[in-house]
């Protein structure tokens, strides 16, 4: 072995490390018990891993980045919701620019006449964060008419508020525009192309023994259960949360974005002015649905990631980060919701994210750099 190449595997080596010191961190520190980690380009997969267990419990399986499948709360508004608005659009069938009211009759109010379907995707509807439908609706229907009639607070595209609400009624815009559900929708146009064969709602009992549990009821372990009450208030689809998947199919709909709209096998999936236009910063660290890169800080990005990058989190430990200047994405998957053993795991979570999404860089930058030896390109990436 010449000298370049064990220079080459040493460094490699170190990055690997780093990546696993910082999941193992997130371990050890009580913020989850297990994850997964997928980190790859457009053309492949450079480590993909699982950490740590389904429980505290040693003796419960270790995740699997393609069998576990997780509960991915918010990650559902970009990978179901948003993915589904984008395939609408390109179809002829949703306006960007549209009033919500042209597809939902039953948004009324004072000045909602204004909110259009691209001031839900940014953010920037009026509507406040949150409303607790599990409390406030005793069914669907009910919780329902409380979003749509809930009023907006200020003018409508003066500031950005990240709202679940702006989601579940995108979700319910998308059900108008398409004429069908958001869950069959979702799994024709988004998951089955793209080979995304364990990414959907309402998993069956068949899956709970690789679901990843997020929670304990009574010293029992609950898995296939939705953490989000509100989704589970709308009948489990909703465009906010509900979605489950596992680190590899994210892997494959994070390369479609990487390929300027076409998946890992070269078949276009969608248009790249598309994929561009979703994905380009706008107001507020907001995109089209996704969030953009705050290099104010290195909280789920670290410092490593170029200003262009764009993912998105959710509440339950999942992330998913895109980098399309370095031909970067990082999943992480966790199920931090699981009993963690600190106060302190969001936190600690942004801070693991963070020293990945870092690794993960410097593991491209090795694995992908030419051979010295060669002078030709160790690996297409």
């Amino acid at each position: 072995m010449t000298l370049i190449a064990v220079l080459f595997l040493a460094i490699q080596t170190a990055a690997g490390a780093e990546l696993d010191s910082a999941v193992a961190y997130g371990v050890n520190a009580g913020a989850f018990p297990g994850a997964v980690v997928v980190v790859g380009t457009g053309n492949t997969v450079l480590l993909s891993r699982g950490y740590g267990h389904f429980t505290w419990e040693v003796d419960s399986p270790v995740p699997d980045p393609d069998s576990t499948v997780f509960d991915l709360a918010s990650l559902t508004k970009v990978v179901a919701t948003t993915a589904a608005a984008m395939r609408l659009i390109e179809k002829g069938r949703l306006d960007l620019d549209a009033p919500v009211q042209t597809y939902l009759s039953g948004f009324q109010g004072r000045g909602k006449e204004a909110v259009t379907v691209r001031h839900l995707l940014e953010h920037r509807s009026g509507l406040r964060a949150f409303l607790p439908l599990n409390e406030l609706a005793t069914s669907a229907e009910e919780a329902r008419t409380l979003v749509e009639r809930e009023p907006v607070h200020w003018r409508p595209g003066a500031r950005v508020e990240y709202s679940d609400l702006n989601a579940i009624l995108l979700g319910w815009v998308v059900e108008s525009a398409a004429g069908t559900p958001l869950d069959e929708f979702a799994a024709v146009e988004v998951f089955q192309p793209l080979r995304m064969t364990q990414t959907l709602f309402r998993p069956p009992r068949s899956l709970r023994s690789r679901m990843a549990p997020v929670g304990l009821w009574r010293g029992h372990v609950i898995a296939g259960e939705l953490h989000d009450q509100n989704a589970v208030r709308l009948g489990g689809v909703s465009g906010h949360a509900g979605l489950y998947s596992t680190g590899v199919d994210l892997a494959r709909y994070a390369q479609v974005y990487l390929n300027h709209g076409h998946d890992r096998s070269g078949e276009q999936y969608l248009d790249s002015a598309t994929v561009t236009r979703f994905t380009r910063r706008g107001p507020g660290h907001r995109a089209l649905g996704w969030e953009v890169r705050d290099t104010t800080g290195t909280a789920n990005t670290g410092r490593l990631l170029s200003v262009n990058s764009f993912g998105h989190t959710g509440y339950t430990g999942t992330s998913l980060w895109i980098d399309p200047d370095q031909d970067l994405f990082v999943v992480i998957l966790t199920n931090r919701v699981f009993s963690p053993r600190t106060g302190r795991s969001i936190s600690i979570l942004k801070e693991v994210r963070g020293r990945v999404a870092d690794a993960a860089v410097a593991l491209r930058a090795v694995m992908c750099t030419p051979d010295v030896d060669s002078g030709k390109a160790r690996r297409r990436c």
